[in-house]
């Protein structure tokens, strides 16, 4: 098929054009039109290659059929190039659709070079090539849609949307072309698309129709798969951040979302409070401007239900769209409500009328200034979604192309300032050498370097101030790895190494304002990396060098060099025992994560299932339950909605078989949620003393706190006597029977919190978080928090491993 990538712009046509008398130039110039106007006509619509039109009511496209439209759009026209970024977990390429005009699309290298030099003002060669990249560049705008796959129609809408750029012609559409350069991503979970397409074609016209699947939509991290953007732990997190962080970096990224069915119809930016203060305020104001243009043309079309201003924060780093304010980009999250996957419902005023208000918005029946049009209910389907994500889509699109300009030298100027220092931030982190768990360390500084950080190696010794500005100087010694704060990377360097603080918001009745997600995160802590800041050096920084890969980071550390990133661990057990992890049908992000960590330390395990438990097919020596209500594990699966053979919890019989599984010498590891019904099952002296107080009383999110270890009992091997924990909405246990339950670990007696926020830490202080009890031949270890919370926290995980093999 004949592609007009030149368009007729050779010199040469004009030249002869110029020699044409006016009649005939017209005839001319009318026929180029027309050819134009042909080729454009021929760009295939996803109808033509699917034989179906995206979000109509009970279709579906899965990857294969998503990725063979795009290339076939690659090939129909000269403003689209397909891309594949990477492979995901499960194997399936993961592609990018770049889609500008197609003198653009041709010379893709070139704007890829000025935005990375914008992106680091220390390229650049002063004011005159400044003012030169400004007026060449394109404003770069990535939008990515169903990273949570049960959220399918952004997936769907995302071909219409090609489309529509690849193929009009009107003034506005040719605009956009001309002065940005989008980055589509249909899915940045590919995997999960498949099995959301294959259940809902399996489950169309039976009653599990428009159900979530009985599996994780994410081979490792279901819904957490978007909690991942500073930790690196997943293929497809590790692809994006590569081709936007070091490749690309987007001006603006939008991910496109969905969210429950009975509030408003969309929310979108400006968002709640409160803001990190790591991010430029700068930012926050572009995210404002961006929602508000969303808000005002969905408003003008006539559309209802539109909310900001409520529910989402900008508190917390590690998502798709608030990673990008610490790269100095805009970070832009919609949520749809929705339907039940492809297939569409009716909303009753009386269902909206019994939702849950949230954070900013008490009712969606009540307007208000951030909601000034209220959504009744009505028909609710996949269409109503798309259009208002496709709206929202060329909202963005239209400020990104007209105020091109603008969005480039902003973005130069986030970074540039950057460059300078402020009294309040320290000069550097160090991470000393000399510290243990190598594989960790090396881990921790490829984290930062996938985004990146640059990094620099100690060759000698040197003097610095720890501390404060005032400090003693004093020696931190050679091998060591100093992170320089003034680069364009500063905020995300100082988001992940400062502890955060959190700032105290309660209302009248003293009840907590919930934040988003969690309260704290510093990196160092979590992975059980040491640390520190310092705020001035002494001679010597002339001889820092900075390193180059990961390769010759691990060279300096004595680890092996690898072929990939992010290679695997050695297995830390010295023995070999048989271990389940428990499965439960509707999939857990927990289990998830705790499969991860295995795989990751090459440690042999196989899943357990309720049927295995109910069946007492129990032939392990340890079997670890991940954190998992009581109720979960009880109820199972709904029969009304899902098959028979997928339905029901453990059961009686169930529970049964797990005492006799410890009974006869098994070991049973819980972690958080899943110790509350094994302290009751095996009637074990001990509570958590949280359990029963209201969260005026106690309340933590998500923080880092202190634990006191006793460093004479096997679980401890390797474990230092303080160390840091994740809790996050976690227990804390009183130890009645100490001669029947033997405390391994407590929260520190006073100062637990080092990050993050919590209220009531006095209810916590003391009380044990990780204990073992004998029970017949067998033993059970509880942890009250979660110890691989998320496959970040690397500080804990050798508990895990002791407990696996006993601690001996």
């Amino acid at each position: 098929m004949l592609r007009l990538r030149s368009g007729f712009r050779h010199a040469g046509f004009f030249v002869r054009c110029g020699r044409l008398r006016l009649s005939s130039l017209v005839v001319v110039c009318g026929f180029i039109i027309l050819i134009s106007s042909a080729l454009v006509a021929q760009v295939r619509s996803p109808k033509d290659v699917l034989g179906f039109h995206p979000t109509d009511n009970r279709t579906i496209a899965d990857w294969t059929q998503i990725t063979r439209y795009f290339h076939e759009l690659d090939k129909d026209s000269p403003r689209v190039a397909v891309k594949e970024v990477g492979k995901t977990t499960l194997g399936k390429p993961m592609i990018a659709a770049f889609i500008s005009a197609g003198s653009n699309i041709e010379k893709l290298e070139h704007y890829r070079g000025i935005n990375a030099k914008l992106a680091d003002p220390r390229t650049i060669n002063g004011d005159a090539e400044l003012r030169e990249l400004i007026e060449n560049g394109k404003t770069i705008v990535s939008i990515s849609c169903s990273i949570h796959s049960t959220e399918i129609v952004a997936s769907q809408m995302s071909m219409n949307l090609a489309y529509e750029l690849a193929s009009a012609n009107d003034a506005e559409t040719r605009n956009i072309l001309e002065n940005t350069i989008l980055i589509l991503i249909p899915s940045s979970n590919p995997d999960g698309v498949d099995i959301i397409a294959d259940w809902y074609r399996k489950t169309l016209g039976t009653k599990s129709e428009g159900t979530s699947p009985p599996e994780l939509y994410h081979f490792y991290a279901g819904h957490d798969n978007n909690r991942d953007w500073f930790m690196m732990n997943l293929a497809e997190t590790r692809a994006i951040t590569k081709l936007f962080w070091q490749e690309w970096f987007p001006e603006i990224v939008y991910d496109v979302h969905q969210m429950g069915r009975n509030g408003a119809r969309f929310v979108i930016p400006p968002f709640f409070d409160p803001p990190n203060p790591r991010i430029d305020p700068l930012i926050l104001r572009e995210v404002g401007v961006i929602g508000y243009k969303m808000a005002a043309d969905l408003q003008a079309k006539g559309i209802d239900g539109v909310a900001t201003n409520t529910t989402f924060d900008t508190w917390w780093h590690g998502g798709f769209r608030s990673a990008p304010y610490y790269h100095n980009s805009i970070g832009i999250l919609s949520e749809a409500a929705s339907a039940d996957l492809m297939s569409p419902i009716t909303v009753t005023r009386e269902e909206i009328a019994k939702g849950r208000g949230s954070r900013g918005l008490a009712s969606a029946l009540e307007t208000a200034t951030n909601y000034p049009a209220a959504w009744t209910g009505g028909v609710w389907s996949p269409k109503d979604i798309a259009a208002l994500e496709m709206s929202a889509s060329r909202s963005l699109l239209e400020l990104a192309s007209n105020y091109r300009k603008d969005y480039l030298q902003r973005f130069y100027s986030l970074g540039k300032a950057n460059l300078d220092r402020k009294g309040n931030e320290p000069l550097a982190f160090v991470v000393p050498s000399g510290q243990p768990r190598k594989q960790v360390v090396a881990r921790f500084l490829e984290i930062l370097m996938w985004q990146g950080v640059e990094i620099h190696l100690l060759p000698n010794e040197l003097l610095v101030r720890h501390g404060s500005k005032d400090a003693e100087f004093h020696e931190i010694p050679l091998g060591s790895f100093l992170i320089y704060v003034n680069q364009p990377q500063k905020n995300n360097i100082l988001s992940l190494f400062e502890k955060q603080v959190y700032p105290h918001r309660v209302n009248a009745n003293g009840e907590p304002d919930v934040p988003y997600d969690v309260a704290g995160w510093t990196l160092p802590l979590q992975m059980g990396v040491e640390s520190f800041d310092i705020w001035g050096i002494r001679d010597g920084e002339q001889t820092l060098k900075k390193i180059g890969d990961a390769n010759e980071m691990r060279a300096a550390l004595d680890q092996k060099p690898s072929a990939e990133p992010f290679p695997k661990f050695g297995n830390p057990l010295r023995t070999d025992p048989k271990i389940g992890i428990y499965a439960p049908p509707s999939g857990s992000s927990d289990e998830g994560w705790t499969r991860l960590v295995f795989d990751q330390y090459q440690i042999k395990y196989t899943s357990v299932t309720n049927a295995d438990i109910r069946e007492n097919r129990l032939d392990k020596d340890v079997l670890v339950i991940p954190s998992i209500w009581k109720g979960r594990l009880d109820k199972g699966l709904d029969a009304e909605r899902y098959p028979a053979e997928l339905a029901g919890g453990v059961g009686e019989n169930g529970w049964k078989n797990l005492k006799t599984f410890v009974e006869n010498g098994g070991t049973l590891v819980c972690f958080d949620a899943s110790c509350g019904f094994v302290i009751e099952l095996f009637d074990l002296p001990m509570s958590n003393v949280l359990a029963k107080l209201k969260r005026s009383e106690f309340y933590d999110p998500g923080s880092i706190v202190r634990l006191s270890v006793d460093r004479g009992h096997p679980l401890s091997r390797g474990i230092a006597s303080e160390m840091a924990a994740y809790f996050t909405s976690s227990s804390a246990f009183e130890v009645t029977d100490e001669a029947k339950v033997k405390s391994i670990a407590k929260y520190a007696a006073s100062d637990a919190l080092l990050s993050g926020w919590m209220l009531g830490e006095k209810y916590l202080n003391g009380k044990t978080a990780v204990a073992e009890a004998n029970y017949g031949k067998g033993r059970i270890v509880l942890f009250a928090f979660r110890p691989q919370h998320r496959g970040q926290t690397f500080a804990t995980f050798p508990f895990i491993f002791n407990a696996l093999e006993g601690g001996e």
